[in-house]
């Protein structure tokens, strides 16, 4: 018998955080999990539990339950980090809807 699949923390908590701003955004029960989860290729029922029972997310508690024995240092180059992974992913989201709104234009090309 095969072992389950394990997911890193670090992506259990972003996957978290991802579905409660989305849920503040659109409201409970509108699709968040399952589309973070289709996103991320984390199993939807996966991601509901760790939603369901409280992973931790940057978003709750204190700001020193936040830190969790992490240095400012390490600190700021995981948050540059992950500021250069939104980057990148805004870049190709809009390429996307670049080429989508291409697609969908009526117009014969010239």
């Amino acid at each position: 018998m095969g072992s389950a699949k394990k997911y890193p923390q670090e992506l259990r908590r972003r996957a978290v955080e991802m579905v409660r701003e989305l849920e503040g955004q659109w409201g409970p029960g509108r699709g968040a999990i399952a589309r973070v989860a289709d996103q991320l290729g984390v199993h939807p029922e996966a991601l509901r539990y760790w939603v369901r029972n409280g992973e931790p997310s940057t978003h709750t508690g204190s700001a020193d339950s936040t830190n969790t024995g992490e240095s400012d240092r390490d600190r700021i180059a995981r948050l540059e980090r992950e500021n250069a992974e939104l980057r990148r992913s805004n870049e190709i989201l809009k390429a996307a809807s670049a080429f989508f709104a291409r697609e969908m234009d009526p117009r014969p090309p010239s």
